[in-house]
């Protein structure tokens, strides 16, 4: 028997976001992409600067941060 229109996981989903709206939740918390890697300073992957401010690729062409990846994180 197929599904209906307002059935399953989707319409959970939908449900629970009709909720929060009604609630008054904020929509979406505002992200960032945040690029985390290792420095002859620091070794061990650390913060590094938001993907703003830092090009990842000049990093890592210049030998000054390696393992680098770019993450989503909650902006403050």
């Amino acid at each position: 028997m197929p599904r209906g229109y307002m059935e399953g996981p989707a319409a959970d989903e939908a449900e629970r976001r009709l909720d929060e709206l009604e609630r008054g939740t904020p929509e979406e918390t505002a992200e960032r992409l945040a690029v985390f890697g290792s420095t002859a300073d620091d070794p061990e992957k650390h913060f590094i600067g938001w993907r703003d401010d830092v090009d990842p690729d000049e990093l890592f062409t210049s030998g000054k941060a390696w393992g680098l990846s770019v993450v989503r994180r909650p902006a403050d």
